[in-house]
């Protein structure tokens, strides 16, 4: 029995007024220990996230450097996450594969990197609308899968989450149909089968296009659906928390 996760991505968002309040709202709003519940902030609120975090709230980072340390202004490696009390680490998201370039094989890296720090990689896949309109879903998706899996090895995959993120689907209020979730969803765990039957059991994965309040409990309702990377709902308290609720239900 896979335990349900609900990740929120912050994106670039937030100050300190505005976190104080969210984290004082969502740690009174989320008292159950029924659902894994983990907040991604901008990597300078962490040690202020992390400090109004409760038991029940883990606190993860957004992106890492696949590097140690050295001559690499602006990065942030992953020492310095668990130095600050992060579990986990979003990689390869779609906004980071699209705007800053990274390439499967970065990706792949920074995978290696993380869980070799002890932490836990949530690594993102996903389609364009113009690759899902030409029938390449599960093309791409499985092109980023293997890209990581060719280098990390498949028993990398143990201490792992994989979030599907219909790249059509993000901030623009387009949501995969149920249906079309669980399709994917399947299809990735039968990827992951192909090499290793028991990871592929245990691993979960999440769906990360558009979930919010009203839509989370159809979607989660799926058998290969173990949680949601949620992202402009998370900054609202009490969306989240009925997100967390649904996940947990």
């Amino acid at each position: 029995m896979r335990r349900a996760l609900v990740a929120g991505n912050w994106k670039m968002n937030g100050s300190t007024d505005f976190i104080s309040e969210l984290m004082a709202e969502l740690v009174a709003g989320i008292q159950t220990s029924d659902v894994d519940v983990l907040v991604c902030p901008p990597a300078v609120y962490l040690s202020q996230v992390k400090s109004l975090s409760s038991s029940l709230i883990s606190v993860g980072a957004q992106n890492v450097s696949e590097n140690s340390e050295g001559a690499f202004t602006g990065e942030i490696s992953l020492s310095m996450l668990s130095d600050l009390g992060c579990n986990y680490v979003i990689l390869g998201h779609s906004e980071r594969r699209s705007l800053y370039a990274e390439s499967d094989a970065v990706v792949a890296d920074k995978f290696i990197a993380t869980v070799a720090a002890g932490l836990t990689p949530i690594l993102c896949v996903g389609e364009t609308l113009e690759e899902r309109e030409q029938g390449k879903t599960l093309e791409v998706v499985g092109r980023q899968l293997k890209a990581v899996i060719d280098v990390a090895g498949i028993e990398a995959f143990a201490s792992a989450v994989i979030a599907y993120e219909p790249i059509w689907a993000i901030g623009t209020g387009k949501t995969a149909t149920p249906d079309q979730a669980q399709d994917v969803h399947a299809a990735i765990r039968a990827m992951i089968a192909e090499h290793d039957a028991k990871t592929a059991s245990a691993i979960r994965i999440l769906y990360g296009g558009s979930v919010n309040a009203s839509n989370a409990a159809e979607l989660f309702a799926n058998d290969d659906v173990d949680g949601g990377l949620v992202g402009g709902a998370s900054l609202k308290a009490n969306d989240f928390i009925a997100i967390c609720h649904a996940a947990g239900a």
